[in-house]
This record gives structure tokens, C-alpha cells and sequence, in this order.
């Protein structure tokens, strides 16, 4: 047992500690406020206080984790490590490391006023991550890992939770099929558009899918399970379901038998989740309608979701999903940068800033996207592969949770997407492959 001191246990101390206890130390953590029991209690001590007691170990606090209001927090960047950190203190340790994975983790600076998007999403741009210079580290797991090193080298502790690495592939299916499955006025305005734009490749493309001539290229579902067969990995396939198309909303229809069949055979051989439209992220009902109509065609619960474009608006978003029954949320990444948004590669509870409270909401960050690296960063497949794996082997290395995240349009063999379903053909075999038959 380890106990911890501190003059008052609020709600954001609780939420750290069990994060701590979840990621990191081997046994659980006795919060406690009297000196006299902390000092008489057996096992390690830590004293999260002003206060000083004879050979206990401490971390003098910021403040943040005592405070019940969100303001603007005081943040001067420095080097520990070689790594970034803030919240400089006078304890044992630099820095106040409870307050600073605090921050990060609860997306405290996405409470704060800041100039959204042209969609109403936090901008990478106005983060402590990107400004900082350390969007394309999970902070919070190499800080961990030196704070394991240091309680081991100064102290003897020696009970840390053994973790293990995992790879969790996810697929977004905005846009099923790119010209089968839909009414043929739609297919022949989509020629005229592309005629009209003289986009001869996907002109020749329409036409070879018309006359069987060629497969349609979205349809990239066998080859995806020969993928997932072959590594012997389950997948992550978020559907997007919306009954109306309009605006950003353009999915097949839901009346469609193939669409459906799709998204039956899915829910028996992997993961299926809800890819919430626009429109369920503006209204509850249309929210609770999508998932309800999933579950139909899964015959399961719908536990898992990621917002379509990533529209993820604190605590809007987070509340919704709740309200309706979704569990765990794969949103936490950015859509024209790949990195860290929550500067972490675990899964961890959303903390519910405004409320003050640890909710059952499980959030899982994905570092990498695609459709990021193609039409934002405008990597070349190749360049992207680097990327990619370097995230990989940063994350093996921590023995954390690597998730990335797919389109089957860009993974298909469409006339725009040339070499990306190449370069995930050997992201597949020549890393992923290896690392789930040993079971790293």
C-alpha cells in the first residue's frame, strides 16, 4: 500500500491517483489528509504538501489540483530530462508532475477561450503541445517512465505495474462505396462533375467500375480482412450511419441491403462502432437514433464511437456520448496533424472539468490518420510510413497503446490515393505481423 498526503483531497487529485494506479504503480494508493495516520502508515509514503516530514519523499503542489475554478494557469516551459515539462516547484522532484499530467489529461487549455476552426474544433495550432514543441511525444508516458526510474533510484520502490504494448488498427467508413450502392442520378452527376472539372483518371474509373471492367476502388473490405487474418488482429470499423445526407454527411444510404450486410458481417468477425454524423453531433436525438440503428444491424450494444471529422467540443461532446450509452471514444487526435493531442499513449478516464468529476467515459488517443498526412500535411506515402513507424516504435518501446486510424477510400486503389494502400500493405507485414505472433 502506498499512501500519499495531501492537506485536501479533491476530485482532480482522486482522478490523478487512480491514473497513477492504473498505469503505473503495482498496488493501490491510501489518499490521506491527517499527518499523524500518514506519518504512523507502513509502505511508501508520498507527501503531496508544503509541508515537510523527515526521509518522505515530495512533491510540492502547483495548486491546480486544489483549485475548483478553470482559468489561465501560469505555464513556463523547461528541461528535465531532456524532455519538456512545466509546474516548477520546490519538492524532492523538479516539477509537480500530478498537476502537469493533470492538465494534459483532462484538456484543460480546451476549456479555456481560444479561436476555433472553420468546424468549431480546438486548432492544434493553440496548444501547449504544439507551441511547446512536443506534439509528437506522449509526455505523460515518458515522464512516467523517468519518475519509475527515479522513486526506484532514490527510494528502493520497486512495485510498478508491469504494462504491455498494444496495437489497435481503426477504420473510419465514411463513404462505403465510391460508385456502386448508390442511386444512378447520383453516379451520373458525379461523371458530369468530374467531366465538367476534366478529371479524365476518375472519369476512366467511373466508367471501368460501370461496365465491370474494374472493382469499385472503395470497396477494399477482403483485402482489409486478409490483412487482419493474416496478423491475427481483431479491427476497429466505425460506420458512419446518418439517415439524411447533408453537408459533410455523405455516407450510403441506410436503406441500402449491401451497406447493411457490410456492417453485419463487421459485427461478427471485429469491432464495430458508431461514426456519429454532423448532425448527431449537434442534436442528441439524431445521436441516439444513429446508435440505435447500428445496433439493429449488429445485434449488439454500440459501446464504441468516433466523431466524424473529429468534432469534439469540451464538455459538449463527451457528455452526449455518455447520456446516450457510448463508452469509449477513439475521437482524441487531431485531423490535419498527427501527434499527441492529450500527449499520452494509454487509455484513461475523461475528467469532466466543468462538473469536477471522473466519469466512466474511457477515451482512447490515436496518434496517427491518414486522411492527416494525406490532404493536410501532403506526405507522400513513403514520408508517412516513416511517421508512422516512428510513432510505432515510441510507443513499443513505452509499452503503451498505439492506435491509428484509417479510410478505406484512401486505402483503396483509386486513381487519387496511388502507393497508400501499398505502403499500409507493409506497415502490416513487416511490423505489425511480427509483433502479434511474439505477443509484444
Amino acid at each position: 500500500m502506498i499512501s500519499l498526503y495531501a492537506t485536501v483531497i479533491t476530485p482532480r487529485l482522486e482522478y490523478i491517483v487512480q491514473f497513477l494506479e492504473t498505469e503505473m504503480f503495482g498496488e493501490k494508493i491510501h489518499l490521506e489528509s491527517s499527518q499523524e495516520l500518514f506519518l504512523k502508515a507502513a509502505g511508501f509514503k508520498i507527501n503531496y504538501s508544503p509541508y515537510l516530514f523527515d526521509d518522505v519523499f515530495r512533491i510540492h503542489p502547483a495548486g491546480i489540483l486544489h483549485e475548483k475554478e478553470i482559468k489561465e494557469q501560469f505555464i513556463q516551459l523547461f528541461e528535465y530530462q531532456k524532455k519538456k515539462a512545466f509546474f516548477a516547484t520546490g519538492g524532492d522532484y523538479p516539477f509537480d508532475i500530478f498537476s502537469a499530467i493533470f492538465y494534459l489529461l483532462s484538456r484543460y487549455e480546451e476549456y479555456l477561450p481560444f479561436e476555433a476552426d472553420s468546424l468549431g474544433r480546438f486548432p492544434h495550432e493553440a496548444s501547449l503541445a504544439y507551441k511547446g514543441g512536443f506534439l509528437h511525444e506522449p509526455l505523460i508516458n515518458l515522464w512516467l517512465n523517468d519518475f519509475k526510474n527515479y522513486l526506484h533510484e532514490h527510494y528502493g520502490y520497486q512495485h510498478f505495474r508491469v504494462r504491455k504494448f498494444n496495437c489497435l488498427l481503426t477504420y473510419d467508413i465514411d463513404i462505403a462505396f465510391a460508385y456502386t450502392n448508390k442511386p444512378w442520378w447520383q453516379v451520373l452527376g458525379g461523371g458530369l462533375k468530374d467531366i465538367y472539372h476534366r478529371r479524365w483518371n476518375l472519369v476512366k474509373e467511373r466508367w471501368n467500375v460501370a461496365v465491370n471492367r474494374q472493382h469499385d476502388p472503395y470497396n477494399v473490405y477482403e483485402w482489409l480482412d486478409a490483412m487482419h487474418l493474416y496478423c491475427r488482429m481483431p479491427a476497429y470499423f466505425f460506420f458512419l450511419v446518418a439517415k439524411k445526407k447533408k453537408g459533410l454527411d455523405r455516407n450510403i444510404s441506410t436503406k441500402n441491403r449491401n451497406f447493411q450486410y457490410l456492417i453485419e458481417y463487421y459485427s461478427k468477425h471485429h469491432r464495430v462502432g458508431l461514426h456519429p454524423s454532423i448532425q448527431a453531433g449537434r442534436s442528441y436525438f439524431h445521436l441516439k437514433a444513429e446508435k440505435e440503428w447500428l445496433e439493429v444491424y449488429t445485434e449488439k450494444e454500440t459501446i464504441h464511437t468516433r466523431q466524424h471529422y473529429l468534432q469534439l467540443q469540451f464538455p459538449k461532446t463527451y457528455r452526449r456520448l455518455i447520456e446516450v450509452g457510448l463508452q469509449k471514444d477513439f475521437t482524441m487526435g487531431y485531423s490535419n496533424i498527427n501527434g499527441f493531442r492529450a500527449s499520452v499513449c494509454s487509455s484513461f478516464n475523461w475528467y469532466d472539468l466543468q462538473e469536477e468529476k471522473i466519469t466512466d467515459l474511457l477515451v482512447y488517443p490515436f496518434c496517427f490518420m491518414d486522411a492527416a498526412s494525406f490532404y493536410h500535411l501532403k506526405q507522400t506515402p513513403q514520408q508517412a510510413y516513416h511517421e508512422l513507424v516512428k510513432y510505432y516504435d515510441t510507443i513499443k518501446r513505452l509499452n503503451g497503446l498505439m492506435i491509428s486510424t484509417w479510410h478505406n477510400t484512401i486505402l483503396s486503389n483509386g486513381a487519387m490515393y496511388t502507393g497508400w494502400r501499398d505502403m499500409y500493405e507493409i506497415f502490416m507485414k513487416d511490423t505489425v505481423y511480427w509483433d502479434a505472433y511474439s505477443g509484444s
